[in-house]
């Protein structure tokens, strides 16, 4: 099969993946709670990975397999899952577009760093210049977006500025990246990658669980789920269509192409979310500098590909 032919369904993962932080941030307007919206929004991945590990039972792990697994390869989705959890915070306060510029940038920086050094058992590739080259550009693209955002959206409950919260995104960013490799060392020690994803996912519902079961309030009012939408609890779901994406796909496309196509879709419907002012998200006009810094992402994602 040409690779080229699946592009178009990385790209669609890569738009229902910016889609699904949107969406998570209605999903906590309407359950109040967000540690409530957390665990519904991960509860549907977590079904849908044990449907197909009960499909798809087979292969599964060895001895010896189990016995070579880090300790922290179990905690991938709870390290992914920070992000999703940031963009059901506060994507509503800092706007689509910085909100996945940031997480996207910290993303693909941390990994450059991971593959250079050769963290968590990753063979060490050493310094390659046009791979950080692309890394600054994309640093540069999300302090044009960044900028071009009002200054005055702040959170109107508290005061807050929403620049103060970049660097909890960059660390999720960060933590997301660090999630994909621990997940990798999770699938070779399972082999079965349904019953990898699924023992990814377990630890955070669990988590979350807990912590609703601690902070039990507040709790959505009759009125509050009267508003929520039908769609608002697949907003887990959207996002895990990349995590299926990069199952299938990944190893027929390479590494490369995959980033960059789901990357490049996640940053231009994350401009146009806020553009429009779809899925609820506070309107923001695409001016020249945020489209600009988009350019310089875009090109910064291209040369990562071709390091």
């Amino acid at each position: 099969m040409n690779p080229a032919l699946l592009y178009p369904f990385i790209l669609v993962a890569g738009v229902l993946q910016a889609l699904g932080n949107s969406m998570n941030a209605q999903l906590r307007g309407a359950l109040v709670n967000p540690w409530l919206a957390a665990t519904v929004s991960f509860v549907p991945i977590t079904l849908v990975f044990a449907t197909l590990f009960l499909v798809m039972p087979t292969p599964l792990p060895t001895a010896e397999s189990l016995a070579a697994m880090p300790w922290y390869a179990p905690l991938g989705g709870v390290a992914g899952a920070v992000a999703v959890f940031g963009g059901l915070a506060f994507v509503d306060k800092v706007g689509a577009g910085p909100f996945n510029g940031l997480v996207i940038t910290a993303n693909i920086l941390t990994s450059l760093a991971l593959d250079a050094f050769g963290l968590f058992g990753l063979q060490a590739a050493g310094f390659k210049p046009l791979p950080w080259l692309g890394g600054g550009l994309m640093l540069a693209g999300i302090v044009l977006i960044a900028r071009a955002s009002p200054g005055e959206s702040a959170d109107r409950d508290h005061g807050l500025n929403p620049r103060l919260l970049y660097p909890f995104i960059l660390g999720a960013g960060a933590l997301q990246a660090i999630g994909v490799v621990w997940n990798a060392q999770l699938r070779g020690a399972l082999v079965n990658p349904w019953l990898a994803a699924l023992v990814s996912f377990l630890p955070v519902v669990f988590a979350f669980t807990l912590l609703v079961l601690l902070r039990p309030s507040p709790l959505p009012e009759r009125g509050d789920l009267a508003r929520m939408r039908w769609w608002m609890p697949l907003a887990g779901l959207t996002g895990a269509v990349a995590v299926f994406a990069g199952l299938l796909f990944v190893d027929t496309v390479g590494a490369g192409a995959f980033n960059g196509l789901l990357i490049t879709a996640n940053l231009l419907t994350s401009i146009a979310l806020d553009h429009f002012g779809w899925l609820g998200m506070r309107q923001v006009r695409a001016g020249p500098a945020r489209l600009a810094g988009a350019g310089l992402m875009g090109v910064g994602i291209l040369l990562i590909s071709l390091g």
